[in-house]
């Protein structure tokens, strides 16, 4: 068992420390253009470095884009071991966006590759997708509570394919998605301050009152920034759940680099928004 506090007790503090800001580190060719970078291991290492360097001391997540370096072979995932080792050691919170989901052994192995404490991937959470059904992730969610680690699990994401899937009804009369956030409530009950198995829920989808969101859990909203959510659709969206919102943005703020000081002015413009919505 893990000596470390639970990734839902960590992610509350750095929350209130820092707001509910999560930075997106998502390298892909055209924002390394745009950053001047080449399209290459270099410009990859030098576009995460920025980052981390940037913005660690000041958000509360970031959320490397596993995909991004994978492209780039074994060099690439060289540069997202040290991505999420600098980060970690700066005392940011790293959720890293994989959406690993399978069956029996490989889910286990997913689960070992980044939530296995001395695995060179080791993240605090991990992305993960429960369409063969969520008892096929009982293998990270298990690995998980040993490591103090946490999962967020797909629900109701933002992008307009997702919904043929998750809002689905089975044959109990519930859909797909509201099935996720129950499971999720139940992994989370009785956890304090907050559980550490979340849901990703997009920020973009409007009304989801229809939707229990109060899952005792961090809910990550991707959407805010480039997709067309602000900040003041958060109360909209999340109701009551709104105080665990993780709210996710990336080319929001990424595009403003690579300037240091022009990344770190757009992060705390969002993240001022962001505690002013919620508190409001």
């Amino acid at each position: 068992m893990s000596t470390v506090s639970p990734f839902g007790t960590r992610l509350r503090a750095a929350m209130d420390a820092r707001g509910p800001l999560c930075v997106g580190i998502d390298p892909h060719a055209a924002l390394l253009a745009r950053w001047g970078l080449g399209d290459d291991v270099a410009g990859l290492e030098r576009f995460s470095r920025t980052v981390v360097d940037a913005l660690a001391d000041q958000v509360a997540v970031f959320k490397p884009q596993a995909a991004f370096f994978e492209r780039f072979g074994s060099r690439g995932i060289a540069v997202l071991e040290r991505t999420v080792a600098d980060a970690r050691a700066a005392g940011t919170l790293v959720l890293m966006d994989a959406k690993r989901g399978d069956i029996g052994s490989t889910m286990a192995a997913y689960a070992e590759t980044f939530l296995r404490p001395d695995a060179p991937l080791f993240s605090d959470a991990l992305t993960v997708s429960p369409y063969l059904g969520y008892g096929s992730l009982r293998p990270a969610v298990e690995l998980a509570r040993e490591s103090g680690a946490g999962l967020f699990v797909l629900a109701l994401t933002s992008n307009p394919e997702g919904g043929e899937v998750q809002r689905a009804v089975r044959e109990d009369g519930r859909s797909v998605g509201a099935t996720m956030l129950a499971h999720l409530a139940e992994e989370n009950a009785g956890a304090a301050p907050m559980g550490s198995f979340g849901a990703v829920v997009g920020a973009t989808l409007g009304d989801l009152s229809s939707f229990d969101l109060e899952i005792n859990g961090p809910l990550l909203a991707p959407g805010i920034g480039a997709q067309g959510a602000t900040a003041a659709d958060l109360p909209k969206v999340f109701g009551a759940a709104v105080g665990n919102v993780v709210p996710n943005v990336s080319r929001g703020v990424l595009g403003h680099g690579p300037d240091a000081s022009a990344l770190r002015a757009a992060a705390a413009a969002f993240a001022d928004e962001i505690r002013a919505a919620v508190a409001g």
